[in-house]
């Protein structure tokens, strides 16, 4: 097969291709990027493999960054743009089932290509479109099928996060699994308890985000995968309720797992336990607490004032995940709402903690922080002005019941 017109993002790396290939080296596009082409998807990264040595690679590059020269990777940079160019290689045993004891540099495409994961992702282009296709890769994407290039079990005791990433590829391509490949998975899946969670995370949560993210739940669960996923052991069952919800697709990575943490029955204060074991940031962490309480507050009835305080900007997302509960969501609406509260932070309240303390002649103390909630919210309700004269005369009132 070759590709009659190369994308923009090909034509403009020709002439690092070039560059390479004059110096005696062979050069092709490699990866995803030649997947997506194929599939007439957008291409986000372009990645060349070369048969130059790094140390051959920084010979013909002027500029160049080592950025994974241990792996065979070196960041070349042209005028307008920047190149991974990584030379072919073979790896020897993997101790971690995630990162080879040692790479071996070699000059052999076919060599390189078969330690690929999946056969869809084993295409090389060269530079005048010509694809190179060694393990009917082409055969599989036709025929939508996720199948791992040669003996699975050895692909997914190399790296087992390869499962997580084809149950990913499955969730954005709508793919399945060929029959030797699931297999492999079912019997290997404990080998993900080797893998850092935070590269469990990221594939997982690629996978929330996918049109196709029914089936690939569903296999998540078939395949056992799930069980070495941290508080997922005895959510079977949760999980495919989740994967039974409608297929649109989320807008956030927080969206999509505050919908399936409220499926998995979690209450809001086990959230941010829950993703502790995630490793994920604390920012995150509270931004999915929020949606959590949002989302239950919402499912029973409308945001009242002080919700919309609260939630800020997170109302308008759980309005928009209200779908999947089977309501319709009301954006626009909250959106007016929220714009309209008298104010957003305690910061645009008209008094402070200092003119409470010169007006009342109290010293500092619990007190002052419940009086300024009380004001807060009388003005979120408004239930009172946002004048300062006003607020301290609440104030002088609250202070005296």
């Amino acid at each position: 097969m070759k590709l009659t017109i190369l994308p923009e993002e090909f034509r403009q790396a020709l002439p690092v291709m070039e560059q390479i290939e004059t110096a005696g080296y062979e050069a092709y596009f490699v990866g995803g990027s030649v997947r997506d082409v194929l599939l007439g998807h957008p291409i986000h990264d372009v990645d060349i493999a070369t048969s130059a040595f790094p140390a051959e690679i920084k010979e013909i590059f002027p500029r160049t960054v080592d950025v994974g020269i241990e792996h065979g990777t070196v960041l070349v940079l042209t005028e307008d743009s920047q190149y991974e160019i990584t030379t072919f290689r073979t790896e020897s045993t993997y101790q971690d089932f995630r990162r080879p004891d040692q790479v071996s540099f070699v000059r052999s495409l076919e060599e390189d290509l078969k330690r690929r994961d999946f056969t869809i992702n084993a295409f090389a282009v060269q530079d005048d479109g010509n694809v190179i296709d060694l393990f009917e890769g082409l055969a599989d994407l036709a025929n939508k099928t996720l199948r791992a290039v040669g003996n699975p079990h050895e692909r997914f005791h190399e790296d087992a996060l390869r499962m997580m990433r084809g149950l990913r590829f499955m969730s954005q391509l709508g793919f399945s699994f060929e029959e030797e490949t699931f297999a492999a998975i079912l019997e290997n899946h404990a080998l993900l308890g080797k893998i850092s969670v935070e590269r469990i995370f990221i594939e997982f949560t690629k996978l929330l985000l996918g049109d196709y993210r029914q089936a690939a739940i569903e296999q998540f669960v078939a395949t056992e995968c799930y069980q070495y996923c941290p508080g997922f052991r005895d959510k079977g069952a949760n999980l495919l309720t989740f994967a039974a919800l409608p297929t649109p697709g989320f807008t956030s990575e927080a969206a999509a797992w505050a919908v399936l943490l409220d499926h998995l029955g979690l209450a809001v204060e086990e959230v941010s336990p829950f993703l502790r074991q995630w490793k994920v940031s604390n920012e995150f962490r509270r931004e999915c607490r929020e949606l959590v309480w949002g989302i239950k507050r919402r499912k029973e009835n409308l945001f009242t004032a002080m919700d919309l305080y609260r939630l800020q900007e997170h109302a308008l997302t759980v309005e928009e995940v209200l779908p999947y509960y089977d309501q319709a969501g009301q954006v626009g609406v909250t959106k007016e709402a929220l714009d309209a509260l008298p104010i957003h932070q305690l910061s645009e309240l008209a008094v402070n903690g200092n003119d409470l303390l010169q007006a009342t002649g109290r010293k500092p103390g619990p007190w002052l922080k419940e009086v300024l909630s009380y004001l807060e919210q009388a003005v979120v309700e408004k239930r009172s002005e946002n004048d300062k004269t006003t607020l301290l005369r609440l104030a002088m009132a609250y202070t005296k019941e």
